[in-house]
């Protein structure tokens, strides 16, 4: 089951995002306190989709969007994040998950979405290609963790129409009826 996220969700969450916090696939040091992670989450849901994903009432993973840049211009543009338990990793749920929140995005009047991944992470490129993103660019060198510098590797994907002007963004509580059909379909599909 795929659904938006709820407040009781933090600390389930925190624990998944635990098992990233001493690898590069993020580049935080230090794991954030479970009021740190609430408030972000908080934050982030307020404005993007924010997805759980649910197996026989366990949490096994989670999926949201954020804004990429701060100017206004980049207003209808977002990053992604996918974050899946150890167990439940090479199962496909990261691509159900990323469907999901790709259509909420196109939905909400996203019109570019953005991965921003830690090289190598061959899993992360294949998902991200397989959903049709294409290569952009990479920043080399520009993160410092595990006592190494790391690349970023960049890859976008267009999923709006493009229209002039945009309409601004739609509410993610407007996105919340068409969740339930959007996740059966990936069950199905």
């Amino acid at each position: 089951m795929i659904r938006l996220v709820r407040p009781s969700d933090a600390p389930a969450l925190l624990a998944i995002y635990a098992q990233s916090i001493r690898t590069p696939v993020t580049f935080e040091y230090e794991l954030p306190t479970l009021e740190q992670f609430s408030e972000r989450i908080r934050d982030i849901s307020s404005h993007y989709p924010y997805l759980v994903l649910e197996e026989d009432g366990a949490v096994l993973g989670y999926s949201y969007a954020h804004r990429l840049r701060e100017r206004v211009a980049f207003g209808w543009d977002a990053e992604l994040s996918v974050y899946l338990d150890r167990s439940a990793q090479g199962r496909g749920l990261g691509t159900k998950l990323y469907r999901v929140l790709l259509e909420l995005l196109r939905r909400q009047g996203v019109q570019a979405v953005y991965g921003c991944i830690t090289s190598p992470n061959p899993a992360s490129v294949a998902l991200h290609e397989r959903l049709g993103f294409r290569y952009c660019g990479a920043f080399h060198r520009t993160g410092y963790k595990d006592g190494q510098w790391w690349d970023v590797l960049w890859y976008e994907k267009q999923i709006g129409a493009g229209g002039t002007p945009p309409a601004p963004l739609k509410r993610v509580e407007e996105l919340a009826d068409c969740l339930h059909d959007l996740a059966d379909e990936q069950e199905t599909g």
